[in-house]
């Protein structure tokens, strides 16, 4: 089994929805995260996360992640397992309210 993934740095920003398409609001998260050398999913130049966030009132959940290798910004088509999934969603359920209007 896989440790979990390590979240080193992040951002957050809030989506513009000029023309009130979608109900909620979304938020774009880019995530640093640390993997450990002997993990499968390791990559040299580390890797991040692009994922989106969705909230409509009281409920959030996660509407989608990439992941991208840090050097080139390519895209790297791994996933993430059901814990890490879970353990994403939590992170942005506690972060997405930092980002900026």
């Amino acid at each position: 089994m896989r440790k979990l993934i390590e979240i080193e740095a992040y951002t957050v920003e809030k989506i513009k929805d000029p023309f009130g398409i979608l109900p909620g609001e979304r938020y774009e998260f880019k995530l640093e995260i640390d993997v450990a050398e002997d993990d499968e999913l390791y990559v040299e130049g580390g890797l991040y996360i692009r994922a989106i966030y969705s909230t409509d009132g009281e409920a959030g959940r996660l509407v989608k992640y990439e992941l991208y290798k840090r050097m080139n910004d390519a895209y790297y088509d791994f996933e993430l397992e059901d814990e890490e999934e879970r353990m994403l969603e939590s992170f942005c359920e506690a972060h997405f309210s930092e980002a900026e209007e």
